[in-house]
């Protein structure tokens, strides 16, 4: 005797709470694909771009297309600079949220359902932006980190340079320091 069971309804944890954003986005950036997710706003509401600059504009146009006013991204790497500077050009204003607060969810596995994720906890407000400087402060700050870069890469090549005439047995080092002591010597009238 089969007894009559009901299938339990799934209860959709955002019925009810109203839409902070209904104009957002969602991002999952990777390093050769953007996956774009618009909510209702389009039939397709999930694309994949590619990263190359023409593609990225197409995304943005795209976006603006769909009545989009801002996106949640997360920020991976160095891969969300150029989104977020396309973005922003466009007038799209772009969350660069911490990957943490959006990976607290079991079953994710895919980038689709990702940056679905991103658009969902966007839209509803549950994710705050991280800070990110003014633009003229962010433009110092890369200059900043490039010359440290660069005189970091210098010292390694002075030392590569020194090792190389080392194993040589160019004592190049020993001839600048005795001249410089020379030098010196002469200058003080000893």
């Amino acid at each position: 005797m089969r007894k009559n069971i009901k299938k339990a309804i799934p209860v959709r944890y955002h019925d009810g709470l109203s839409q902070l954003r209904p104009n957002a986005g969602g991002i999952d950036i990777g390093a050769s694909d953007v996956w774009v997710d618009v909510g209702n706003k389009d039939a397709e509401p999930v694309r994949k771009f590619e990263t190359f600059t023409a593609d990225l504009n197409r995304m943005g146009d795209w976006l603006k297309s769909c009545g989009i006013q801002t996106v949640a991204m997360e920020s991976t790497g160095v891969y969300w600079i150029p989104v977020s500077q396309i973005l922003e050009s466009k007038g799209i204003e772009v969350y660069l949220v911490n990957a943490r607060q959006a990976k607290n969810v079991s079953g994710r596995k895919s980038d689709m359902l990702d940056c679905q994720w991103l658009g969902i906890l966007h839209r509803y407000g549950l994710l705050p932006a991280s800070f990110r400087p003014a633009k003229d402060i962010g433009v110092l700050r890369a200059y900043m980190r490039h010359r440290q870069m660069l005189i970091e890469y210098a010292a390694a090549h002075v030392q590569h340079m020194q090792k190389a005439l080392t194993q040589m047995n160019v004592q190049l080092q020993h001839v600048i320091s005795w001249h410089l002591s020379i030098k010196l010597c002469f200058d003080a009238g000893l």
